[in-house]
């Protein structure tokens, strides 16, 4: 049975996004859904398309921000909405697909812009059989 979980958790005027998995793969995807998340509900997303998106970071935490970041940067260049991810971390590198659509203001009524993944409350561990990717996002 799969843990895999998102939430989110307050920080002063920003936001914090979490992924739980027992995988680090799994906890990149469901902190992703979680970014998602802040701007609209999840199930207004449809996974019409697909983009692919590759970081590479030595450092567990720091390829988790440089990953968010790019799907930050890939929702404001082609101005769409995410809703599914499939990570993959091989020595470092990251390999990724995310589904989504072009942003409908009127269906998906977005809530905020997210401007970034942060250093704040950046934390990747790996306790009692699960991982956790966790950071605060400025919006």
């Amino acid at each position: 049975m799969t843990q895999d979980r998102w939430e989110h958790f307050e920080h002063e005027a920003d936001i914090g996004v979490r992924g739980i998995s027992d995988t680090l793969a799994g906890a990149f995807e469901q902190a992703a859904i979680a970014l998602s998340a802040i701007i609209t509900d999840i199930d207004l997303i449809n996974d019409k398309q697909v983009i692919t998106i590759e970081c590479e970071d030595s450092e567990d935490a720091l390829l988790f921000t440089d990953w968010l970041n790019a799907l930050i940067y890939e929702m404001a260049i082609r101005k769409w909405l995410f809703c599914r991810f499939q990570v993959v971390i091989d020595s470092g590198h990251l390999t990724a697909k995310a589904w989504g659509e072009p942003i409908d203001i009127e269906k998906h009524q977005p809530a905020v812009e997210i401007k970034g993944a942060t250093f704040t409350e950046l934390a990747v561990t790996h306790q009692a059989g699960l991982y956790t990717a966790q950071c605060v996002v400025d919006v």
